[in-house]
Order: structure tokens, then C-alpha cells, then sequence
């Protein structure tokens, strides 16, 4: 940090909004949600339903916790280091770094505390799996470090 101003300020307000946001829709969904069948925001369409995931992703390695909660730590472990020492990113490069961070961190957090990840958000329409604001999360975070990669340019290094 120089001179008052937070390095990578993007990064941390992503990280911090995202996990938040997550914290808050899961413990909405265990109080309101939990031992109800589904309810239709949308008929047919989008749905909210509660259920639990003891694996990553669509339920892949499910039942497989121990491992997973520990791999969700360094992770989010790593990506605050990343955030305190790394160079000074762009934009798109911190709201992506920060939204992977808030994902990685609230459902490892889930893991930890309760050995499983409450899912709720249902988008019937495409047959997708049930998932949640973390793993958005996620997907928002890797889709802005996409535009990183193929759009922002970096600048040149000039040879003396």
C-alpha cells in the first residue's frame, strides 16, 4: 500500500462483495428454503430449490469433502497473498481475481463449517445444475480474466 490508497481496490471490493453476497443467499436459503420441494420465480423457468453438494462442481468428486475444503483453503489462501504482494492489476484482472477469491472462500467456508455446499439457484430452462452466488462467482471471475487475456493489452517493453 503507498500513501493511503489500497492496492488492487477492485480486487478486495470484489472479493469482499461476492463473499458476502454468497454468505447471505446461502443462510437464506437454509431458513427459507430448506425442507420445501421448489419455488417457481419463474414457472418452468427458473426456480429456487434447496439442496446440498458434498462434491465441487455439478457434483463431481462428491462425497469427497475432506479433501475439497482443504483445496478451497489454499486456494483462497493463496489468491489473498496474491492480493496483498501482487503487482498492481487491471481492472479486469482484479474483479476477476476478487470474484474467483469470493468464491473459492464462501464455499470452502461451507465446507468447513458444514461439510457440504448449499446450492439453490434452479434454471430450469436448460437442464442446468442447481449452483450458487459462489459459483457465479467463479464464473464471472475466469470470464473477466478471459477478457484480460484476449482484449486488454498490455503495454510494450521498450528495448534501450
Amino acid at each position: 500500500m503507498t500513501s493511503g490508497k489500497i492496492e488492487n481496490s477492485l480486487y478486495w471490493s470484489a472479493a469482499i462483495l461476492g463473499l458476502v453476497l454468497d454468505q447471505i443467499s446461502k443462510y437464506m436459503a437454509v431458513q427459507y428454503l430448506k425442507g420445501l420441494k421448489s419455488v417457481p420465480v419463474i414457472d418452468g423457468v427458473f426456480h429456487l430449490t434447496y439442496a446440498t453438494n458434498t462434491g465441487a462442481a455439478f457434483s463431481l468428486f462428491s462425497g469427497q469433502i475432506d479433501w475439497l475444503k482443504w483445496v478451497s483453503m489454499i486456494v483462497s489462501l493463496g489468491l489473498v497473498v496474491f492480493g496483498i504482494f501482487g503487482k498492481n492489476l487491471n481492472r479486469w484482472e482484479q474483479v476477476g481475481y476478487g470474484c474467483i477469491l469470493a468464491g473459492a472462500a464462501g464455499n470452502g467456508i461451507d465446507r468447513f463449517v458444514a461439510g457440504y455446499v448449499v446450492d439453490f439457484i434452479d434454471i430450469r430452462i436448460i437442464r442446468f445444475a442447481i449452483f450458487n452466488i459462489a459459483d457465479v462467482s467463479i464464473n464471472v471471475g475466469l470470464a473477466c480474466l478471459a477478457i484480460a487475456v484476449l482484449f486488454v493489452s498490455k503495454p510494450s517493453k521498450q528495448k534501450s
